[in-house]
């Protein structure tokens, strides 16, 4: 009697049965990666709510399509590493980011190729939200599209909240408001830019001081002597996740993970969980000048968390700011 390991299978064998729901991520392209490891959303669908046909004509009332987006946080990430318990909040932040683009490309109609900029983005979350459990935390991201600006029909400007679901219960806030571009009329407005740089990074702040586990994740320089929460930022354009692919500019999330990073450097609290970020980006930092990143600590709240203001410039013009908050004990 020969193995069933020798026999081809069936078709139908291989079938799951009908009630299995199977889980798999989103095309890396609507999420602007390279690497489908890098790519965190595994599925969206439409929920209801005002919106408009391909057409363009609108379906009744203002346009506030709502979706049900699905993630997955892996238990280990090549930068943002599970610690004291908790998952990296930036696998929130990058999530919420990713909606975006998934969004404007799989519903909104925008042609790959199309430049994104980020206006904004925030969010807050209980500690319930990020703690790192023996299995991948899946969550839902109720999604609401609204600000809605086309021209031509085509979508230029967009605003979405999203109320993160963990368990069957809401545990974090998040929005985020972005800019699209045709390919054409982002030339006009950059020109030719570089897509790397040869200024060589400053020596990395100690990794423990920003709760990284190698200096490669370390977007901080060691201040010089006598220098006090101001920091060169240390671009790495062949770092696997930060530079996913090439660039001509530093690239958001860059600047957030700097925030995220001085925040826990200027409290000198790496333990602590960022439990809220809110920035918003002015101009584009870009790769043939040095940016700095200043952190000023604000006066601790009754409850203990610690607010830290950031702020990021380059040749003397502020690129983005953000306020961040800390919590020193979650348990």
């Amino acid at each position: 009697m020969p193995h069933l390991i020798d026999r081809d299978p069936s078709p139908h064998a291989l079938r799951p049965a009908p009630s299995t729901k199977l889980t798999t991520t989103v095309p890396r392209e609507y999420v602007h990666r390279a690497a489908v490891s890098e790519v965190l959303l595994t599925g969206w669908e439409f929920l209801g709510g005002p919106r408009r046909d391909v057409a363009g004509s609108a379906s009744g009332g203002d346009e506030r399509p709502e979706f049900e987006v699905r993630a997955q946080w892996p238990r280990s990430h090549a930068s943002f590493v599970p610690d004291y318990g908790y998952q990296d909040p930036m696998l929130l932040i990058e999530s919420v980011r990713q909606i975006g683009s998934l969004l404007a490309h799989a519903e909104f109609d925008v042609p790959f190729g199309h430049q994104f900029l980020m206006s904004d983005i925030s969010f807050h979350a209980e500690p319930d939200m990020l703690v790192a459990d023996t299995v991948p935390t899946d969550v839902e991201m109720r999604t609401v599209c609204r600000d809605i600006v086309r021209r031509g029909g085509a979508l230029q400007e967009m605003r979405y909240d999203v109320s993160v679901v963990r368990e069957g219960r809401a545990r974090a806030t998040a929005t985020a408001a972005f800019r699209c571009m045709k390919p054409d009329v982002y030339r006009r407005l950059r020109g030719e830019r570089p897509t790397t740089t040869d200024r060589t990074p400053p020596p990395a702040l100690d990794p423990a001081a920003v709760r990284c586990g190698s200096t490669r994740h370390v977007v901080l320089g060691a201040p010089a002597p006598g220098v006090h929460n101001r920091w060169e930022l240390r671009v790495d354009v062949a770092h696997p996740t930060y530079f996913d692919h090439p660039v001509d500019h530093i690239p958001g999330m860059v600047l957030l993970e700097a925030a995220r990073q001085a925040a826990h450097a200027a409290t000198g609290l790496p333990g602590a969980l960022l439990l809220s970020l809110s920035s918003g980006f002015e101009r584009y930092a870009e790769f043939d000048a040095p940016c700095f990143i200043e952190a000023r600590t604000l006066p601790h709240s009754p409850s203990g968390d610690v607010t830290v203001a950031v702020r990021g410039t380059q040749r003397g013009d502020t690129v983005f700011t953000s306020e961040l908050v800390l919590r020193p004990h979650v348990r």
